[in-house]
């Protein structure tokens, strides 16, 4: 009984210096918290997006993702403190079947695609069909990916406009996530785009 007497002092002697130490912050040092979804099919460079954005790093051994990962990002726009968290889903066909669900809660979306390979756009009308039907009338931004391989483009920049106006989309960007061409312009645009649909 008295050993256990001693480790309980000993324990709140701790809890109190640590209470001494902790620097109180509010729960939300943000304004806005969006959900931004990113699909595609494998190898489109959903997770090099993400990493060039979050952490300013490329790895050239881009590695499929398994149902989805997960990042935060906060940024200041227009004075004001946005937490991003940026959900990359899977593009395989296995994890076709959770993309729903993910999508439920999402205020905005992209859709990537390789502009050196043609069968990258194929899927586009139905993540769109799912977006739409879960997340409602959300900006979704059509992204072409690895600008930096441009000599061994497949598709013009002008399909990629065509494909964005036909489907009703906020916007066409090309981007490069080996060098960061554009990474951070298409996410500040996005954002964007959500505060402009709360006005």
């Amino acid at each position: 009984m008295k050993l256990f007497s001693n480790l309980y002092k000993i324990w709140n002697k701790l809890i109190s210096r640590k209470k001494r130490k902790v620097v109180f912050k509010p729960p939300f040092s943000y304004d806005y918290t969006f959900k931004i979804l990113l699909v595609g099919l494998p190898g489109v460079g959903k997770r090099n997006l993400t990493q060039r954005y979050c952490y300013d790093v490329f790895d050239p051994q881009d590695k499929l993702t398994i149902g989805v990962d997960f990042h935060v990002k906060t940024v200041e726009i227009h004075g004001k403190r946005i937490k991003l968290q940026i959900w990359d889903v899977a593009g395989e066909e296995r994890f076709r079947f959770l993309l729903p669900t993910y999508t439920l809660g999402a205020n905005a979306a992209m859709i990537i695609f390789d502009i050196t390979k043609f069968k990258t756009i194929d899927q586009i009308y139905n993540w769109i069909q799912i977006i739409r039907e879960k997340a409602g009338d959300i900006p979704i931004m059509l992204i072409g990916n690895k600008l930096d391989l441009e000599d061994s483009r497949k598709l013009k920049r002008e399909k990629g406009i065509e494909i964005a106006n036909e489907f009703n989309l906020s916007s066409y960007s090309e981007i490069s996530t080996k060098t960061g061409q554009n990474v951070e312009k298409i996410f500040e645009a996005l954002t964007e785009c959500v505060i402009n649909n709360l006005m």
